[in-house]
């Protein structure tokens, strides 16, 4: 499974599929493709490991990433 971001082009909307999932389908230009569509929630999950990281950095640096806000 892939995510990607709906784009309008013209009167249509579009979607890319990344090479990884084209050529792990052997599939090539002109290929017909059944794709099941459906909304998806694409908020980052952070690992516990990396979420205890990212909250320990906010604390001893939260001034230095404030600063960095509109830039």
């Amino acid at each position: 499974m892939f995510f990607g971001k709906l784009r309008k082009i013209g009167d249509s909307y579009v979607m890319t599929i990344p090479l990884e999932e084209v050529e792990a389908l052997q599939a090539e230009e002109g290929t017909v493709l059944a794709i099941p569509v459906q909304r998806a929630d694409a908020a980052p999950q952070l690992s516990e490991e990396l979420r205890q990281a990212f909250e320990e950095s906010w604390e001893r640096n939260q001034d230095g990433y404030r600063s960095l806000k509109g830039r």
